[in-house]
């Protein structure tokens, strides 16, 4: 297993790395220490800021939603993205809205928490580790608890590995069937002009307390893929914004929105 992860790392170190300081402008005008990385499927190629951080790993909080919808429709845990699943989470979530019954499509759209905590029992430990270690996610650790381990660690992952998770979710290249590929990125999809579209899903490790902040995701345009990365330091509630506004800037600023 060790070798398994030594070859992937070198796999993911090997393609050639583009330094924008342009984009690590916009980190320094929003007083926030993070990382953007944009991975260029066409030319293997990576640009952003902060090598160094891209390649860390981080708890990948609800940015794991990514993941934990395709193993739950490759497991048969749901049969599609809107069967319902039940709530039972706390009486009082952190987000009222959460408190209701509902389907993959509507919970991932308001980050639903104990829907996916849910989604996560159902498909139970043993599978969910098969599941991981198919898409190579991270450091492809779960430990003892199914329905935490993306949240409070010890599946971590980095900057460059989502891209090219992501990546190979947008070009249909990942171990499972069209069918579940093609729900998951519809249930994906932020936004369509002008013949772009933008896919993506926000995480945010420990909120509404000090953590990582995540934005992921991939743009469609004239036929190439473009997967990106964010993820920043969050000290204050006001830093959530940040990670959906400094990534659209620096895709803009790569013209690519």
């Amino acid at each position: 297993m060790k070798l398994l992860f030594l070859l992937l790392s070198i796999c993911v170190f090997a393609f050639a790395w583009e330094e924008d300081g342009r984009i690590c402008e916009l980190f320094t005008k929003e007083k926030v220490e993070g990382t953007f990385v944009l991975y260029d499927v066409t030319t293997e190629r990576f640009v952003g800021c902060d090598e160094e951080r891209a390649r860390t790993r981080f708890t990948p909080a609800s940015t794991f939603k990514i993941a934990n919808s395709l193993l739950g429709l490759w497991s048969g845990a749901v049969t599609d993205v809107d069967a319902v699943l039940p709530y039972t989470g706390d009486a009082t979530p952190f987000i009222e809205s959460w408190k209701r019954d509902m389907g993959l499509r509507e919970a991932i759209a308001m980050s639903n928490v104990p829907i996916y905590q849910e989604l996560a029992r159902r498909i139970g430990l043993e599978r969910m580790q098969e599941g991981i270690t198919k898409l190579s996610y991270g450091n492809q650790e779960l430990g003892t608890k199914v329905d935490r381990f993306w949240l409070d660690g010890p599946l971590k992952i980095s900057a460059q590995e989502q891209v090219l998770f992501l990546a190979k979710l947008a070009d249909a290249s990942l171990p499972f069937p069209e069918q579940i590929l093609q729900s998951v990125r519809e249930i994906l999809l932020l936004e369509e002009k002008n013949g772009i579209k933008l896919y993506g899903k926000t995480g945010w490790q420990n909120a509404p307390h000090e953590g990582v902040g995540w934005f992921v995701g991939w743009v469609e345009s004239q036929g190439k893929v473009y997967a990106f990365a964010l993820n920043l330091d969050m000290h204050h509630a006001s830093d959530a914004p940040k990670r959906v506004s400094i990534a659209k800037e620096a895709l803009r600023i790569l013209g690519l929105l």
